[in-house]
């Protein structure tokens, strides 16, 4: 990749194709990548948050900048494991404007981007920013004060529509925006500046949410009700501090302890006892006490209307980035966690990793980001010609020949390759070669990639220097 972000690709000296990448967005991520090399007090193995989901292992921390929309990688930062991921984004940002030269990048990261300093540092330098705030930047009674004009009717919201690939525009949100002056220090200089805060709802997010919220409620009323039922291995609470403390753990666990009401009553059994030789008959009193479970309505009404809701910031202007574009350009960043589930996992492997010297596992990272940049720019050339060709491309699904894609992965590409076969027979006098024959599919996909069909032939041509 060229400062200027050009693709070129070459045969035999010949241009085929180039292929302007002009940087506009930038994304941002890290990742962990776990292995079972010794951790040393300077090492890169250290033990922390693991994002592999195994803090029994040590790990490394990964940061990656990638371009879009290809989600190629432009800066890759190999870190000891324990690192806490808000520092990162500062030196991954200053490396992406090292290595293209250029400002006024908008820069897409998750709520750990929306520190005030990493903010304030894409400010003062000239360039963009767009990301959540996490829980703590915006806290409840905050979100009572942003939202209190929509509940009031006062607040209109803009609809957000994603077009599907048939055409058809479906609603998948909505939101309003608001503005906010922000402070901050950046190299000893204080700098003001202008905030947009994007209030946005997922509509899919809302109702997956609700219903969660629903089946927990419930969940929740069962086993509270479990508690009064009589029976074997029933246990009865006779005493109210006891039960009070299994029901409040129930309700804690299943995260509704704001909409259900509980109530506790007492139930006293009168039990005749008959006379029994020398003991006279008696009345025998049983005390039991029982849990009555009630859904506060009106605060569940509440919980359920703030379900979806997140607020996006970023100091770009409205008419290069209006709140239908920010909520469509956030929600591809899984094309940035792709690239880490591609380098982490299928194809390239790079977990677990089982060496030991620092520098071989830094070399080993950088490597598999060259593949990826090789997967992501494959795919890229492909997708977009066949969208200028606007034929799809079939043959790439085993056992359903016609199934077609103008989407296909690096992957499936790649294995369609697969069955070729290069055989060199060397006799006293004479080597021949043979070489498989390309299918139509394998033909169309080198001219989907800019190449002729005529660099696989020439595979079977003697000569001294590789083709």
């Amino acid at each position: 990749m060229t400062p200027g972000a050009r693709f070129e690709a070459t045969l035999n000296g010949h241009l085929l194709r180039v292929y302007d990448l002009s940087p506009q967005r930038v994304r941002l991520d890290s990742t962990t990548a776990s292995g079972y090399g010794s951790v040393t007090p300077e090492g890169l193995f250290q033990f922390g948050h693991s994002k592999d989901h195994r803090p029994d292992l040590p790990q490394v921390k990964v940061m990656l900048a990638t371009l879009d929309p290809l989600g190629i990688p432009l800066a890759t930062m190999v870190l000891p494991g324990q690192r806490a991921d808000d520092p990162l984004y500062i030196p991954a940002i200053t490396q992406v404007r090292k290595g293209l030269g250029r400002r006024g990048l908008l820069y897409i990261g998750d709520c750990k981007m929306g520190a005030l300093a990493t903010r304030a540092f894409l400010q003062a330098g000239g360039d963009f920013y767009l990301c959540p705030l996490s829980e703590i930047q915006m806290p409840a009674d905050r979100w009572e004060e942003i939202l209190a004009p929509v509940w009031r009717g006062e607040q209109d919201l803009i609809p957000i529509y994603r077009e599907q690939e048939n055409g058809e525009r479906v609603c998948i949100a909505e939101g309003f925006e608001r503005r906010e002056v922000l402070t901050a220090e950046v190299d000893g200089q204080t700098i003001t500046w202008s905030e947009r805060q994007l209030v946005v709802r997922s509509l899919k997010q809302a109702r997956a949410m609700e219903a969660a919220l629903r089946a927990r409620l419930e969940k929740a009323q069962k086993a509270l009700a479990a508690l009064n039922e009589h029976g074997r291995m029933k246990k009865r609470f006779s005493d109210e501090a006891a039960l009070r403390q299994v029901a409040e753990a129930i309700v804690a666990q299943h995260q509704v302890q704001e909409l259900l009401h509980l109530k506790y009553e007492e139930e006293v059994r009168e039990h005749p006892v008959r006379r029994y030789r020398g003991c006279p008959a008696t009345v025998r009193q049983e005390r039991e006490i029982r849990v009555k479970v009630s859904v506060d309505e009106e605060a569940l009404e509440k919980a359920v209307r703030r379900l979806g809701w997140r607020v996006y910031v970023t100091n770009e202007g409205a008419q290069r980035l209006s709140l239908e574009q920010a909520a469509l350009a956030y929600r591809e960043q899984y094309t940035i966690d792709r690239g880490m589930g591609r380098l982490k996992g299928r194809p390239l492997s790079l977990t677990p990793m089982y060496l030991q010297r620092d520098g071989r596992i830094t070399g080993l990272i950088r490597l598999l980001t060259i593949a990826l940049r090789v997967l992501t720019l494959l795919e890229f050339v492909a997708r977009r010609n066949l969208a200028v060709e606007d034929v799809p491309l079939t043959g790439l699904y085993a056992g359903n020949p016609k199934r077609g894609t103008r989407r296909p992965t690096a992957e499936r590409l790649l294995e369609a390759f697969q069955e070729i076969t290069l055989t060199i027979i060397r006799g006293s006098h004479q080597t021949s070669y043979h070489l498989t024959s390309l299918s139509p599919l394998q033909q169309r996909i080198l001219v989907l990639l800019g190449f002729s069909p005529n660099i696989y032939a020439r595979l079977c041509t003697p000569s001294a220097k590789p083709p």
